[in-house]
């Protein structure tokens, strides 16, 4: 098909997300780009990781299997180019997939592995729950806040604020006044009955007290409380962080697929 013949359509979006489609004759859908805002909350407490200092988006691109090797994807990542010029795009894709052979085609770099684990609420055992999170470690004490994740680039922002309605909650450990741990999910436009988790993260001096099983297991009976509709919370990790997959799989969490991170500098 001739190029000519392919519309890229910016879609308008008012959460701050960017959208485009290809458009091909008679008005079929064929492909989509998304960018999003990098959550900056999964890699180190109060720390704004590598891949969400200024100027990192996450990209997710998709193009329907029948309409693939015809120049829809390379149009639509153009089109992300001219909108997130001097930006760097944070891809995640399957591992061996369509997507990670597009990546490499085009420039992408590859910085990382990360497992998928998946927790349904319909396996949660709500007792259970509500004993990990009533029988926390001494010294500590737990707080929760709710908001929308906008432009704050630490938790402790976040617990400044006071709470509202929104897409996120957070969960956290504090002692003597300062935050230790922290866990946050926000609720998937893209998947209204599935929230995306971030952490748990512990700072160094405090693990080895569960407390991170604790502030996740807290987060997990909350974000229920706050968003009843969610049926499902994903969470992402590092391949080599085994610790973190073995609580995970504590709370029920079970493995989901396995993804590739590729990152790309727009000029």
């Amino acid at each position: 098909m001739s190029e000519r013949l392919i519309d890229i359509v910016a879609v308008p979006d008012h959460s701050g997300i960017a959208r485009w489609q290809a458009v091909v004759p008679p008005g079929f859908v064929a492909g989509v780009a998304v960018l999003r805002p990098v959550i900056p909350f999964e890699h180190g407490l109060l720390e704004v990781a590598l891949d969400t200092q200024p100027g990192a988006v996450e990209l997710n691109l998709y193009v329907e299997p029948q309409w693939r090797r015809r120049g829809i994807g390379s149009l639509l990542l153009a089109a992300v180019g001219e909108h997130a010029a001097r930006q760097r795009l944070v891809a995640e894709v399957a591992a061996g997939s369509a997507g990670e052979a597009f990546c490499v085609r085009h420039g992408f770099r590859h910085t990382g592995s990360r497992c998928h684990d998946l927790l349904s609420y319909c396996d949660v055992h709500q007792a259970w729950l509500a004993e990990l999170v009533d029988v926390g470690p001494a010294g500590y004490r737990l707080s929760h806040w709710t908001g929308d994740l906008s432009d704050a680039t630490q938790v402790e922002e976040l617990l400044r604020h006071p709470s509202r309605p929104g897409n996120a909650v957070l969960s956290a450990a504090e002692a003597d006044g300062d935050l230790v741990a922290y866990a946050v999910a926000a609720v998937d436009a893209m998947s209204q009955r599935r929230a995306r988790q971030y952490g748990p993260t512990v700072l160094a001096a405090h693990r080895g007290r569960r407390l991170g099983l604790w502030v996740n297991a807290a987060l997990v009976k909350r974000l229920r409380e706050v968003h009843p509709h969610i049926d499902e919370i994903e969470a992402r990790t590092a391949e080599d962080d085994l610790g973190l997959l073995a609580l995970r799989r504590h709370l029920g969490f079970f493995h989901l697929r396995r993804t590739r991170v590729y990152e790309l500098a727009l000029p």
